[in-house]
């Protein structure tokens, strides 16, 4: 079939603009290397701005290269990403946290459903990475569970649905062990239905797996993850009948262990990981902090500071990063804590307080992951 003058010639011109695209300098005047240079040394939160300058600036921004040369470079910094909801409409909203400007960035829309139960995901995170991970859920409209996995990721400031769980589940823990995400327990396809299924995700093959079960469901969950090993308890709950339950994943093994009594009796309130150390903030009186002693299975209050509890109101969702401990308050208040050694090897921390915007006066934390980026 012969082929017309002006369709020949519109395709030419299509690819003269391409061409001219992929030639364009990255900024006049400069080599492209050096142009790249200064591309890699904006911080992250004008990345998403510059990638709509030209089609040059988004091309190489968005390269898998460009987060590979940011990360050789050690240009990639901590952020604290938080996932809060509206007290009033449930309206569910990602935000980032600069903890060195103390300035906020709101993230795009997640895609979920559009009734949804805030607390019913679970979220974790692979922090050099820059991937954030959104599991499960549960419909509002419908009182069930999904099984959706939403990935966040910082080098392209974009969400993207990845493989589903094989189970639908919410209300459940979630932790990164070595690079694989674990999703444990929760409510199954309806919400009285109490689960103890345990999977893996591979993020290189974007593949779930069944892994050992939990030997017992539990009422509510939390969790964290030290060298190996994710730890799951349900921690003390009111009316404080019942003592708590808490068992161990070892990823290497693939096996279930009890928890020790002394950690999982002491384990009062929500975990932060930092270094080695298992501290919790306990979510009774004045909030006081605590350190897990592996050798003594018995949890030692953290000195110095008073954590401050007038500007920090529950709930609270934490993290922790390079020695410092990220508490986000109802209101997104963030309280940064510092554990250092005092005398006779006992920690002490300093607190400090960053106010949020009265803009987010409304919302209550659900999450807090760091992210490099």
């Amino acid at each position: 079939m012969a082929v017309s003058k002006s369709s020949s010639g519109k395709q030419q011109n299509d690819r003269d603009q391409e061409y001219h695209k992929k030639s364009e300098p990255l900024i006049p005047g400069l080599p492209d290397e050096i142009a790249e240079l200064c591309l890699l040394h904006l911080p992250y939160p004008y990345q998403s701005l510059a990638r709509s300058v030209c089609c040059s600036w988004n091309r190489t921004i968005t390269d898998p290269g460009f987060l590979l040369s940011r990360r050789s470079l050690s240009l990639s910094l901590p952020y604290l990403f938080v996932f809060a909801f509206h007290n009033s409409t449930a309206r569910i909203q990602w935000q980032a946290f600069d903890p060195r400007s103390g300035r906020w960035f709101i993230l795009p829309p997640m895609p979920c459903p559009k009734s949804v139960f805030p607390p019913g995901f679970a979220c974790t995170s692979i922090p050099r990475q820059g991937q954030l991970y959104v599991l499960g859920g549960m419909r509002s409209d419908t009182q069930t569970s999904i099984n959706t996995t939403v990935v966040y990721t910082t080098s392209t400031n974009q969400w993207s649905i990845a493989s589903p769980m094989v189970t639908p589940r919410s209300f459940f823990a979630a932790g990164n062990v070595n690079g694989k995400i674990i999703a444990v327990g929760g409510s199954g396809a309806e919400y009285n239905d109490s689960i103890t299924s345990v999977e893996c995700y591979d993020t290189r093959k974007d593949t779930w797996e069944h892994v050992a079960k939990m030997r017992v469901g539990l009422a509510r969950y939390d969790s964290a993850v030290v060298g190996s090993k994710l730890y799951v308890t349900e921690g003390w709950t009111w009316p404080f009948l019942f003592s708590p339950r808490g068992s161990i994943y070892d990823l290497e093994n693939d096996t279930w262990q009890e928890m020790k009594d002394g950690m999982k009796e002491g384990w009062t309130g929500v975990s932060v990981v930092v270094g080695d150390r298992l501290f919790v903030i306990s979510e009774y009186g004045d909030c006081p902090m605590k350190v897990y002693v592996p050798d003594r299975d018995a949890w030692q209050y953290v000195g110095g500071d008073k954590f401050p509890r007038e500007a920090m109101q529950r709930p609270f969702a934490v993290s922790g990063v390079e020695g410092r401990i990220y508490v986000v308050s109802s209101g997104l208040n963030v309280a940064i804590g510092t554990p250092i050694e005092g005398q006779n090897s006992e920690l002490i921390a300093k607190w400090e307080v960053v106010a949020a915007p009265k803009g987010f006066h409304d919302f209550s934390p659900l999450s807090c992951q760091v992210l490099y980026a």
